[in-house]
């Protein structure tokens, strides 16, 4: 069943998801705006399995003791994973019933949303935080990914993944541009903070900005990328962002008179934690 939604707004976008009968929904604790009153709201630990019928429950996991217990140590695990990520430990399922229903949903910074179609051939990659609400016919996962990623970076780095069929809601800073790096040589560099989303088959790594040399140094210390940048390399729909939440952090730090970076920026950040 296709999830009915519409993405409405400008500088704060919100997704406004319409329910058929017994359609569930579910989000990250946090971007859920309003409902109406026949849908109901469930909070839960778990994520979707994808069993039958798609639903918060997925599938009974055998009968008995055993079947309990397999459950509860798989909610274990996945709510495990999401905290080891820095994510919600929680996710909130939205039923629609006796009759259609509405619900409203937003990311938690000023910027676009979109709604990824998933047809069940190609997962979707997302940086933490983007993800805002799915189909129950979608799973959620964390995917983590090592330095052997990156060509030269060593850093590891987390990201949400999605798999299944159906509708899953994405939220960035800013506005969005969508890019395959086949139409640029096969391979993009863009600042960390930048990637929201990218299709299966896209290679993702991190690599360091120059060599230890002159020129190297000088893009680390005043260039205010640090040491690192994002690869992404092959053929497939990619989505940055235009704001990063870092840039957005240093303006307001600025504006409220406490910017403590100086003119170098970057490496030499000194901003508080």
């Amino acid at each position: 069943m296709t999830l009915q939604q519409e993405i409405v707004g400008t500088a704060m976008q919100m997704a406004v998801v319409s329910l058929s009968p017994g359609q569930t929904v579910y989000c990250e604790a946090g971007k859920f705006l309003f409902k109406t009153t026949n849908v109901t709201m469930e909070t839960r630990l778990s994520g979707p399995s994808g069993g039958a019928g798609g639903g918060p429950q997925g599938g009974a996991g055998g009968a008995g003791m055993g079947g309990m217990l397999r459950q509860a140590m798989g909610t274990a695990m996945q709510a495990g994973q999401r905290a080891l990520a820095g994510e919600s430990l929680a996710f909130q399922y939205f039923t629609s019933t006796g009759g259609e229903g509405t619900v409203g949903f937003a990311g938690v910074l000023p910027g676009e949303m979109r709604a990824l179609e998933l047809d069940g051939t190609r997962a979707w990659f997302a940086e933490k935080d983007a993800f805002v609400a799915a189909e129950s016919s979608v799973q959620f996962g964390i995917a983590f990914q090592g330095g052997k990623t990156g060509r030269s970076g060593g850093e590891g780095f987390v990201l949400e993944k999605f798999t299944g069929r159906g509708t899953v809601i994405i939220a960035g800073a800013g506005n969005f541009i969508d890019l395959d790096p086949a139409e640029f040589g096969g391979r993009i560099e863009v600042d960390t903070g930048c990637v929201v989303a990218f299709e299966e088959g896209i290679r993702y790594g991190i690599q360091r900005v120059g060599g230890l040399n002159r020129q190297g140094l000088m893009n680390a210390v005043f260039g205010g990328e640090g040491l690192s940048l994002a690869t992404l390399e092959g053929s497939g729909r990619v989505i940055l962002q235009s704001l990063t939440i870092e840039s957005l952090a240093n303006a307001l730090r600025k504006a409220q008179g406490g910017d403590k970076q100086g003119p170098t920026g970057g490496l030499f950040s000194t901003n508080a934690g």
